[in-house]
């Protein structure tokens, strides 16, 4: 398909897939704590099977290895349970995927056609792929039919912010430069984060649509070893820290998530007796923030808030994070620096 325009100019996130040791476990998580529906339950045959999982443009492929050659039975073999494939839509995936090994993406699988959906893998970053898929209907549309027809939590999540993406020491430049590159993306925003005796590089990547968004983080090594170091040396190399989800109202979320039992960060009391020194709440109040746990910050352009899931990773390395914008564009790393302040301030 030719439209004249730039082949990866409509870019947006189809669906995650994430790699799982124990697919009924990490369904249960996902519907009862963060509100998704199971609409399809795919299985083939002796290699792997797969829970998709949908709430408001967010869609989940859960997939249990069943045979250990599998691609995903290697991935839970290195990484344990993590993100494996960051699907892109589009209305071409021929023509993605062909001109994405053309400049120098590495192939994974050619174009395929199933039930009218087309569509064509490479390789991204660390053992994350990015599978090309073009379907008849919007990609926000979620495929297959309800399996299980009991409404979910109501959370409020409503799409995919961003993934936080963590690299080895010295490759920042190296992933942003691809995404430039290879699927036209742009460098939004860029900052080094100094936190006590630790420091991290960071570079954020927009797709053309400007709903692909690739927060990159890489240690640096000259100072002290942090939770981005930690992140790399656990997963076993680069991959998803964490997923984002927009949420139209966070202290919503935060409460309705919790009730299914989803454990989030605390935050020391002394973050919240200084946040009128950061800030005017443009919605809120500390004490609603504080009972929350919910942090805050502003750029430029507005507010947001945010808060972080805890891990039920056995390495720690994934986790979830809510995040309410309220004209923000940037992703709150004033909250890391006024945290740390926070705990010192209180002797932990």
């Amino acid at each position: 398909m030719n439209t004249g325009r730039p082949p990866f100019h409509d870019l947006s996130v189809d669906h995650v897939r994430i790699c799982v040791c124990d697919l009924d476990a990490a369904t249960a998580e996902f519907v009862g704590g963060y509100g998704l529906t199971v609409t399809d339950v795919l299985e083939d045959p002796g290699a792997q099977r797969t829970a998709v999982l949908v709430r408001g443009d967010i869609r989940l492929l859960l997939s249990r290895p069943l045979a250990e050659d599998h691609p995903s039975a290697v991935y839970t073999r290195l990484h344990g349970d993590g993100v494996s494939d960051i699907a892109l839509g589009t209305a071409d995936a021929e023509g993605a995927f062909a001109e994405a090994v053309r400049r120098g993406a590495r192939p994974l699988a050619g174009p395929r056609r199933h039930d009218g959906v087309i569509t064509a893998s490479v390789g991204g970053f660390g053992d994350v792929a990015h599978t090309f898929v073009q379907r008849p209907a919007p990609s926000g549309r979620p495929h297959g039919v309800p399996a299980h027809g009991t409404a979910a939590r109501d959370t409020g999540l409503r799409r995919i912010d961003h993934f936080a993406v963590c690299v080895e020491a010295g490759d920042l430049a190296g992933t942003v430069e691809f995404y430039e590159r290879v699927m036209d993306f742009r460098m939004i925003f860029e900052e080094k984060i100094v936190v006590g005796a630790q420091s991290m590089n960071s570079q954020v990547v927009q797709s053309l649509s400007g709903l692909v968004t690739l927060t990159v983080i890489e240690p640096d090594t000259s100072r002290e070893p942090g939770q981005i170091d930690a992140f790399v040396k656990n997963h076993g190399g680069a991959g998803v820290q964490h997923i984002a989800f927009t949420s139209g109202g966070i202290a919503h979320s935060v409460r309705a998530m919790r009730a299914g039992g989803v454990g989030f960060l605390d935050t020391p009391d002394a973050y919240y007796s200084r946040l009128p020194e950061r800030l005017a709440l443009s919605r809120y109040s500390p004490a609603e923030l504080a009972g929350l746990d919910i942090l805050a910050d502003e750029d430029h352009a507005g507010q947001l808030f945010q808060i972080f899931t805890r891990s039920t990773h056995p390495r720690r390395t994934l986790f979830f994070e809510v995040i309410e914008r309220a004209g923000a564009t940037t992703f709150g790393s004033g909250n890391i620096k006024a945290l740390y302040e926070a705990v010192e301030a209180e002797g932990v």
